[in-house]
């Protein structure tokens, strides 16, 4: 009853717990989501599942998947497991998805075809918030201002309890600008040209704890998702933006990375172990093309200043006065307006 007594019964969907797979969101190995993606591929193309769209699909897959784990668990069940079962289906309480009280698509079994993928959804939205009909699920807190919990309270009264401090595993990781660089004061003239340091630009606070920043938390599961994913309604995109913890400081973190070294990622990386890969191509802070060429955070962004960065700073690597930058590849990555035109 997360959402009182309509909970997964509001026909519009706002109530309902999340359950159901979104295919704009994926995390896992290289090797096992492109096993995944060559089954959508051939679903697509030999069975013509395209049409109905790439939710369709995915979620097939997924219930593909599920059907066959649910097949085997139920034929490897002892004496008991199987009587407990009858009594469920008969007393019409089983949660098996094949259970005489569920309606399922029927499925035909092709022998020798994989079916078991490993995919798993992410119920409690902790790494994946999709937006649809949940966007008042959200609510940015910083929890180091307690007087925001009780109009919280008063604004979703169905609330049992919402979390007054942030996961454990937020609590005890990093701050949240440990990765950035405090900036390059190397004697390297090329570091120098690119973005050289300026007091104006690159100040961030000494310290600053999770406690102190706004995190956007599902209120009714109690998690800080890692991603929200602004699917459906747009109108998020605006008003939430200006609300992300590394708002205030988006200039300088941009331009810290860029001037930062993969030195200590790479060292730490190499100690723990693990699979980790490295672009030996080089370049921070920009895209490799499709066609092998480097594209900067001025060329791609260009004008765009205004929108991300909402300081009033001005254009791009012209913020202290007006020069011509070409980046370590030789193109120019900044120049006057006249020249870019």
């Amino acid at each position: 009853d997360a959402y009182g007594p309509s909970t997964d019964t509001d026909p519009d969907g706002f109530r309902n717990r999340p359950r159901y797979l979104n295919s704009g969101t994926v995390m896992g190995p290289v090797k096992d989501v492109r096993a995944i993606y060559g089954v959508a591929v051939e679903k697509v193309e030999k069975e013509n599942r395209g049409i109905i769209g790439d939710q369709f699909v995915f979620a097939e897959i997924f219930g593909e998947q599920e059907y066959q784990r649910e097949t085997q668990r139920l034929s490897t069940q002892g004496t008991g497991g199987r009587w407990y079962e009858w009594l469920s289906n008969a007393l019409g309480a089983s949660d098996s998805p094949l259970a005489a009280n569920q309606t399922i698509n029927n499925m035909t079994v092709i022998p020798g075809r994989r079916y078991e993928f490993g995919i798993g959804l992410d119920y409690t939205s902790e790494m994946f918030q999709t937006m649809t009909h949940s966007a008042n699920d959200i609510k940015f807190l910083t929890y180091n201002d307690t007087t925001v919990f009780s109009d919280i309270m008063a604004q979703h009264p169905n609330l049992k309890a919402f979390p007054s401090v942030p996961p454990m595993d937020i609590q005890y990781a990093h701050g949240p600008l440990w990765y950035s660089s405090p900036g390059n004061h190397s004697s390297d003239s090329e570091d120098r040209i690119l973005l050289p340091h300026s007091n104006k630009l690159d100040n961030l606070p000494e310290r600053l704890d999770w406690f102190e920043v706004p995190l956007g938390t599902n209120l009714y599961a109690g998690t800080i998702p890692s991603l929200l994913h602004i699917n459906g309604d747009k109108s998020p995109l605006d008003d939430w933006w200006p609300s992300m913890w590394y708002h205030p400081y988006g200039r300088a973190l941009v331009r810290r990375f860029i001037r930062s070294t993969q030195t200590r990622q790479a060292a730490r990386a190499a100690a723990a172990g693990g699979q980790t890969w490295w672009d030996m191509r080089g370049g921070r802070g920009g895209v490799w093309t499709d066609t092998g060429s480097w594209m900067s955070w001025g060329e791609v962004c260009k004008k765009t200043e205004d929108d991300v960065f909402q300081d009033g700073k001005g254009k791009w690597g012209m913020e202290e006065g007006s020069r011509k930058v070409t980046n370590s590849f030789g193109m120019v990555v900044i120049a006057d307006e006249d020249e870019d035109e």
